[in-house]
């Protein structure tokens, strides 16, 4: 069979576009002329219209597949890629567009009739490869509409995904910032924590380091109190040594003079008695031999003898002069006078005792007063407490390892002297002094002379000034008590302060009764001293502050009141 050449009987450019006879084609090259074809026909008319199929003018049935186009095995030869392609090509089933639900007014109709009346893509009688060609476009078309919407169904799906990808990417990020926020302020709350723990640490680190401070602070003063009272008490024991030495020099001294005095009393009154003698036996020679001369001497003798009469009545007037201006000055009831220099004079020859004791013995008692004046502070208004301080001093002021004399006259000196600190309770210190003296009654005579020394108006007793009495007003001061420090005496304010606390120390020694032990210096001498003192003291303001300091201590009872009061007078 030979080779022919077909050619179309249409005309070779319709509408701008070429036919090729020669259809020799990609499938991409023929998507893209389809593509460009389809823009031109939207371009071209305002209304787009589809392809249909219609059958030729011939009338001739074919077949709904696709035209194939047959070359002789000479010129071409189909490969086997080329067949499956027209295979593929066979297999695809065409579509169209429906358009159904579109609205169309009658001016569009109308519109769409004139387009269409003009334009009609109704194809005459063509031949074989046209028809072929507009088949194949027309599938092509749907091809490419249904890839479209595929594609346009796939976008859709794909952003439907995407935007679920999206809401569930921002949901986990939503709770992964919540799940943040929780984890931030966890950690915020545990930072907290540790700088409070940390500040608290550094604060107690720092407080802790203070308070060694303190401590050491405190050992180091009172390690210096230690060594300063050391040398003090080094010093006076020097100074005690001295004066004792001095002391007994010049008492060494007077009893020298004191013997010669006494070997020259001693001679001239044997020397007066030999010449009494003598004369007495010159005179019984003169009254034996003259009479009249006896007569004579005897005026002379009474002269001489009222001269020896006034003698000793000049003397005794002066010291009754003298007795009377110290009873101006000094106020108070003779017998507690008599009590008051009873307890000095023992306090006295105590410490006389114990500084001899002391000087001669090589053992160390400040231990024993330390001891006795840290348990004396450590003093309590509790019951246990004055129970257990009150059993502990009596076991001190018992011990055989220290002179009694020395623990009982520390023990008075301390537990007077404690009235002044701010933090004493009176009525916890009177309630162990009585529980110490019922054990050691020979106690209470020194405490009361330690009153005696510390507050004259214990006794009671008041110094009123004379300018003929004392050489000055500090002189008056320093008799009815006032300290001096430096050279400066204390202040008014002061002094009546100190006073106010050794009354009611005194005040709460004797109100107090404890059950099953006697109170040597109890209420019957308070009741005598409030006596004394109504009686005999004048009213000023140190009497006032005395007797409103005693008073305050709740002495008087509502009961016995009034008939205390009048016994009063009786008990001077």
């Amino acid at each position: 069979m030979g080779a022919f050449k077909l050619e179309l009987r249409c005309p070779q450019k319709v509408h701008g576009i070429v036919v090729d006879p020669e259809c020799n084609w990609s499938f991409e090259s023929l998507s893209s002329e389809l593509h460009s074809l389809e823009k031109k026909l939207h371009d071209s008319c305002s209304v787009p219209v589809p392809f249909t199929k219609a059958q030729s003018r011939k009338g001739v049935k074919r077949s709904p597949g696709a035209f194939v186009m047959s070359l002789s095995n000479e010129e071409t030869e189909l490969s086997d890629s080329e067949r499956e392609e027209d295979h593929d090509l066979r297999m695809v089933t065409a579509k169209r567009f429906n358009c159904d639900d579109l609205y169309m007014s009658d001016s569009d109709s109308s519109d769409y009739e004139l387009a269409f009346d003009p334009q009609s893509y109704l194809m005459d009688e063509v031949g074989l490869v046209e028809s072929a060609f507009f088949e194949r476009s027309h599938e092509h078309h749907l091809q490419v509409q249904e890839d479209i919407r595929n594609q346009l169904s796939a976008i859709e799906t794909e952003l439907m995904t995407e935007q679920e990808k999206y809401a569930s990417a921002f949901a986990r990020i939503e709770k992964y910032r919540e799940a943040r926020k929780e984890l931030e302020r966890k950690l915020d709350t545990q930072y907290q924590r540790k700088i409070a723990e940390a500040l608290d640490n550094h604060l107690t680190a720092i407080q802790r380091e203070h308070e060694l401070k303190s401590q050491i602070e405190e050992r180091r003063i009172r390690s210096d109190a230690a060594h300063e009272e050391a040398k003090r008490k080094e010093r006076a024991f020097h100074e005690e040594r001295l004066r004792q030495e001095r002391a007994r020099a010049e008492a060494e001294a007077k009893l020298r003079i004191e013997e010669t005095k006494m070997a020259a009393l001693e001679a001239e009154r044997r020397a007066a008695k030999e010449a009494g003698e003598k004369e007495a036996s010159e005179a019984s020679k003169r009254i034996a031999a003259a009479p009249s001369q006896q007569e004579a001497a005897k005026p002379q003798l009474i002269a001489d003898s009222s001269n020896l009469n006034l003698q000793p009545q000049g003397s005794g007037s002066n010291r009754t002069k003298k007795s009377q201006t110290t009873g101006d000055v000094v106020r108070a009831a003779q017998t507690a006078l008599t009590l008051e220099q009873g307890r000095l004079l023992k306090l006295k020859e105590l410490e006389e005792a114990n500084r001899t004791l002391i000087m001669t013995s090589n053992m160390d008692f400040s231990n024993h007063e330390r001891h006795i004046s840290r348990l004396i502070r450590q003093i309590r208004g509790i019951k246990e407490n004055v129970r257990v301080k009150a059993s502990e001093l009596v076991k001190i002021l018992k011990n055989p390892s220290c002179p009694q004399t020395i623990s009982v006259a520390a023990f008075a000196k301390k537990v007077v002297s404690h009235c002044e600190s701010p933090d004493n309770a009176v009525f916890a210190c009177g309630h162990v002094i009585v529980l110490v003296t019922s054990q050691v009654p020979q106690a209470m005579d020194l405490i009361l002379a330690e009153f005696h020394r510390a507050c004259i108006y214990t006794v009671p007793k008041h110094i009123v000034y004379s300018k003929s009495f004392f050489e000055s007003k500090e002189a008056y001061y320093k008799d009815i008590g006032h300290r001096e420090d430096d050279g400066k005496l204390e202040s008014e304010k002061d002094y009546l302060k100190r006073l106010e606390s050794y009354m009611k120390l005194y005040g709460a020694l004797v109100q107090t009764e404890v059950q099953g032990v006697p109170n040597i210096h109890g209420p019957k001498e308070g009741w005598a001293w409030l006596a004394r003192f109504l009686n005999v003291l004048p009213a000023n303001m140190y009497t006032a502050v005395a007797l409103n300091a005693f008073l305050q201590q709740d002495l008087l009872s509502s009961e016995n009141t009034n008939l205390s009061l009048r016994r009063c007078s009786s008990l001077s």
